[in-house]
Formats: C-alpha cells, sequence, structure tokens
C-alpha cells in the first residue's frame, strides 16, 4: 500500500510537472509563431496617428503634428494654413496646453480608432508633401512613403488612395519643374522628364479610390491631376472639378484653382472676375497675386500686371519662385 501510495504521488506530481511543462511551452510557440507585426509600418506614421486626438481641433491636431513631427517652423505651418505666424503659435501654446491639462495620452489608438483621426492625418501627410513640392524637396519623399503606409494600414479607405495618388502624380513632374535651377511652369516642362510610371501608379491608384466609390476632396483633386498630365487638357472639366471640390471644402484656394482653369477655358477675363473676388479674403496669398498678374499681362494690363507681380514678390519665401517673378517683372518692363 505504500509502495503503491508512492507510485501514485510520483505519477501526479510527473503529470502536474508535465502539464506545467506543456503551458509554458504552448506559450513559447505563441510568442513565436504568433506575434504581430506592428500595426504601423513606418513609425513616424505610428507618431502622427499618436498626435492626431480627437480632443483637439482637428486644425490644432494637424499643426501640431507638423510642428513636432513633420519638421515644418511655425511661420512655414501658419503659411499653410493662411494665418499670421503669431495666430499659429498661439493656437500651438493651447494645444499642448490642453493635452497637458486633459492628460491626453500619447499612445496608439485602436484599429477601430483609426478612421476617427484618419482626416487629420491625411492632411497632415498631404502638408509635408506640399512644403516638399515647394521647395523643401526632402520632404516630399517622406510624405509619399507615409502614404505608401497608409494606403497599406487602411487598404479600404479611398481617400487613403486618392492622395497617394495625388502625391505621385504630382511628384512624376519633379524632374521637369526645374531648369538650371529655375522654376519651370506646367505648360513649358518638357514632357520627357516626366515619370511615366508614376504617372501610370498614381492613375492605378485614382482608379482604385473609385472602385471603392470615392467622392472625397482627395479623389477630386487626384482626377485633376491626372487630367493635368494629359497632353491635351480639358479646361472645362477641371474647372468643372475645381467647382465640386470648392462645394465640399468651402476653401478659397481652390476658389483661386477654379479660377484659372476657367481663365484658360473662357478667357483671363473671366478669371480675373473670380480672382477679385477672392482678394480680400487672400490678401496674403502670394498665388492670389501671381495669378492675377499673368491674367492681367495676358489681357495686356501691364502696369497692373507689374504691380500684382510686385506684390506676389514680397510675399514669396523660396528663390526661385522670387527669381520666376523677378523674369515676369523684367519681361513687363521691356515690353
Amino acid at each position: 500500500m505504500t509502495t503503491a501510495r508512492n507510485r501514485a504521488i510520483d505519477r501526479i506530481r510527473r503529470d502536474r510537472t508535465l502539464a506545467a511543462k506543456t503551458r509554458l511551452l504552448e506559450v513559447v510557440e505563441a510568442t513565436e509563431d504568433d506575434v504581430e507585426e506592428p500595426t504601423f509600418k513606418d513609425e513616424r506614421l505610428e507618431l502622427v496617428f499618436t498626435c492626431c486626438h480627437p480632443a483637439l481641433a482637428t486644425e490644432a491636431q494637424v499643426a501640431l503634428t507638423l510642428r513636432t513631427l513633420g519638421g515644418l517652423s511655425t511661420e512655414e505651418i501658419a503659411r499653410a494654413f493662411l494665418v499670421p505666424q503669431e495666430t499659429m503659435a498661439k493656437r500651438l501654446v493651447r494645444a499642448k496646453k490642453k493635452i497637458k491639462a486633459a492628460g491626453i495620452p500619447f499612445r496608439v489608438p485602436d484599429d477601430h480608432l483609426l478612421p476617427e483621426r484618419l482626416g487629420a492625418v491625411l492632411a497632415v501627410v498631404y502638408l509635408i508633401f506640399n512644403e516638399g513640392y515647394g521647395g523643401r524637396s526632402d520632404l516630399a519623399p517622406d510624405a509619399m512613403r507615409l502614404g505608401q503606409a497608409l494606403a497599406e494600414l487602411m487598404p479600404d479607405e479611398p481617400e487613403v488612395h486618392a492622395l497617394l495618388a495625388l502625391m505621385l502624380l504630382h511628384d512624376a513632374r519633379r524632374e521637369a519643374r526645374f531648369r538650371g535651377g529655375e522654376l519651370v511652369l506646367l505648360p513649358d516642362q518638357d514632357r520627357t522628364l516626366w515619370d511615366a510610371g508614376q504617372i501610370a501608379a498614381g492613375r492605378a491608384a485614382l482608379d482604385r479610390a473609385l472602385a471603392l466609390h470615392g467622392r472625397g476632396p482627395y479623389v477630386l483633386q487626384a482626377a485633376i491631376a491626372s487630367l493635368h498630365a494629359d497632353e491635351e487638357r480639358d479646361w472645362p472639366q477641371i474647372a468643372a472639378l475645381y467647382g465640386e471640390l470648392g462645394r465640399l471644402t468651402g476653401s478659397p484656394v481652390v476658389a483661386l484653382n477654379r479660377a484659372v482653369a476657367v481663365a484658360k477655358a473662357d478667357g483671363p477675363a473671366a478669371g480675373l472676375a473670380l480672382l477679385d473676388e477672392l482678394a480680400p479674403e487672400l490678401d496674403s496669398y502670394r498665388y492670389l497675386h501671381s495669378a492675377r498678374a499673368d491674367l492681367l499681362r495676358r489681357m495686356g494690363a501691364d502696369l497692373d500686371a507689374r504691380s500684382a507681380y510686385e506684390r506676389a514678390l514680397a510675399l514669396t519665401t523660396t528663390e526661385p519662385e522670387r527669381r520666376f517673378l523677378q523674369r515676369r517683372l523684367a519681361d513687363l518692363r521691356r515690353s
């Protein structure tokens, strides 16, 4: 009886040890085989989502993320938002104070929370791209990588694919935008320098967005960019798309672009009338004045065109644009 009891105790102990070891083995195997990939393949994108907390106003989310992670100065962010630098500085301070006072946690949101932050994230990525496209060339590739990571992370979001399409289509003309360090406008660009493969990739991303029934602002902008890549541009269609984009966004900058397209379709006088309506709201926006100057020049109003070019020149911050405007002014003086 004693021997049997001892053997039974040993058997129980062995079974318990085996069960414990088996559970440990299962944990190890699960750790090795079932470890999930990080949600974000780009750590910067992870930080962008973290900063775009819905407790902050969307503009504050975008501005704070651009300042903290995008490497943009307060002046550059203010220019992107069309507000004075002092105003943007105050917004950034208020956003930081709100984060501190509310104890907003900086952590990766759960998957089901990602869509509610998507609008601000897309805005951040596009503003970073625009800053790179406008002069800080190091930022454009970063923005495109973030866009690609977003498309992999959220494959069923049409606006994600549309933003990627938009950046690809614009960036495809990168090599042709400058000649000898001087800015070259789209009609004067050497199309053989355009990246045909990138244009095709951009149009494929746009097709994906349309297949997902996308009708948002980035889809419209990508469609416009695709039309600009055509050898013969359909200006009435471009103007119509800008009109729809303006209804969606209420953006005066979109209205400016529509005015330029209308000028191409219906003549400079029609476009100038639309630009003059925007003058009070966009007086500190250099592209309003350069667009007005171009239309006035085409209409033969050289004196007014010179004044508009001088105003645009005073607001310009990049050297290639400055030299381009100086050349236009010099041409007017010679004529």
